[in-house]
């Protein structure tokens, strides 16, 4: 075979993607880029980094070192909100030389310091802290920032997409399905509102989620702080600086925050995650027997050879990128609380990835989304599959009859047996149903409740319980 010579795409430009993330789905995560890519710890280091001199200076925490202007804490807070591709660059280019990422940051914003007539206050930048002091409280707004501003907002639309059609089918009857098989009936709303409930107590645990973040020297005693400014309440000045930074102080770590508040996280993320998945499950089997209908989008073609189909496919790629963003929450949430002593870097290397992770499960949130947004019910097929069950009601009349063998009436004996002999293994229509409750000798009211009674209409409260809701 002769040889191929190809271009090499890794040398394209604009650059190509590796992964699909930042390819193919790029629009549908775009919103994560701001908080959880290299670029955004960068930007949320060089943030802790100003935030902690501006912090220092303010409290007069190093004799010499007073107040800063309103204009030089400006001109500070300006390094950060003009953050852009440039800085990026130069930052990169730094660290080509330092070969150390925090290191970087500090002599960044070293540079700085001149324009806003605060050279002096060089030796500030980064005082009393190791890499990680940075590192975990620009991880920790970087996350919560993702979280509060982009995931959660997104996943609390698509519950509200479920709670909205919960409501909306409430009344509809449908035939339940226990172990594949037909079993008594339930209403379409209701179910929806199961998967509403289930995956709204998700997220209410995420919304309570504490970030946690510390600042206390390379294993976590303050000995630099104490030592070279030992008038210092430290641990106020850690806590205030931390809280201020909408952050809850750990006060014991070693020199890394434990990041046990992340493993809580994610693993309440991946939880969300498998109900969403189990969701996705159920509504690609209702419509693979009909019970939702996909409405068709104009030109799109459904399979590449057979015209009559529409594929469940939103769905399908949330499955699958719901479990590769639980392959990472999990993986995260099992390193993350451990660290070797007083520290090692497996947590550096692996929380490089929390963004891919939040990633799959947005970009799985969004097909979702898109996906109901194509469902409609076709009620009939509901209704049609509940009149070919009419066995389904000899749960309601085998507990009829045992209600009125405690109330004393006579021929009521064997009532489980007697309706497991006509409807196991055969299929029992409206007439012969009928037929068999009208010879079983119940009282007037009882046959009544029960000749009046349809698979149709055999779903108890099913519909109120949608009003739990909230």
């Amino acid at each position: 075979m002769a040889e191929t010579h190809r271009v090499p795409l890794a040398e394209v430009t604009p650059a190509i993607a590796l992964g699909p993330l930042d390819g193919r789905y790029h629009h549908a995560v775009a919103p994560l880029v701001d908080h959880l890519s290299e670029a955004a710890l960068n930007r949320d280091r060089v943030h802790v980094e100003v935030e902690w001199l501006i912090h220092l200076t303010s409290q007069s925490v190093l004799p010499g070192a007073g107040p800063l202007t309103e204009d030089q804490q400006a001109a500070l807070r300006k390094i950060v909100t003009d953050f852009d591709g440039n800085a990026v660059r130069e930052l990169a280019e730094i660290e080509a030389v330092t070969v150390h990422d925090v290191k970087a940051v500090e002599y960044f914003i070293g540079r700085r310091l001149g324009g806003i007539g605060i050279e002096h206050l060089t030796s500030m930048v980064h005082f009393g802290c190791t890499s990680e002091d940075i590192n975990n409280l620009a991880y920790a707004v970087g996350v919560k920032g993702a979280v509060e501003q982009v995931w959660l907002p997104a996943a609390r639309a698509l519950v509200e997409q479920f709670a909205a059609m919960a409501r909306e089918h409430r009344d509809v009857p449908m035939l339940s399905r226990t172990h594949g098989q037909p079993a008594t009936p339930t209403t379409l709303g209701k179910e929806l509102a199961v998967i509403t409930h289930r995956l709204n107590r998700q997220l209410d645990r995420i919304a309570r989620t504490e970030y946690l973040g510390k600042i206390n020297g390379a294993t976590g005693t303050y000995a630099a702080h104490y030592t070279s400014v030992p008038s210092a309440d430290w641990q106020a000045v850690s806590r205030s600086f931390i809280e201020g930074l909408g952050l809850t102080w750990n006060p014991l770590t070693t020199q890394i925050e434990s990041h046990d508040w992340q493993a809580e996280l994610y693993a309440d993320m991946a939880r969300f995650n498998r109900i969403l998945h189990n969701a996705c499950t159920d509504i690609w089997s209702y419509i693979s027997i009909g019970y939702f209908a996909q409405i068709p989008v104009e030109g799109a073609t459904g399979s590449s050879t057979m015209p009559h189909k529409v594929n469940p496919i939103r769905f399908e790629n949330a499955e699958a990128n719901l479990e590769i963003s639980n392959g990472l929450l999990d993986t995260l949430a099992a390193t993350l609380v451990t660290s070797r002593w007083q520290r090692d870097l497996t947590d550096s290397s692996s929380q490089r990835n929390i963004g891919v992770a939040f990633g799959h499960s947005l970009l799985a949130i969004s097909n979702v989304a898109k996906g109901l947004d194509r469902l409609s019910v076709p009620a009939d097929v509901l209704a049609a599959d509940l009149d070919q069950n009419w066995e389904v009601l000899g749960e309601a009349i085998q507990m009829v009859m045992r209600a009125e063998a405690i109330a004393g009436v006579e021929g009521m004996e064997n009532p489980y047996e007697r309706l497991k002999e006509l409807t196991r293994g055969h299929r029992v229509d409206a007439e012969r149903m009928k037929e068999f409750v009208s010879g079983l000798g119940l009282s007037h009211d009882a046959e009544a409740r029960l000749l009046a009674l349809t698979p149709g209409n055999y779903n108890g409260i099913a519909g109120k319980l949608v009003d739990h809701l909230k």
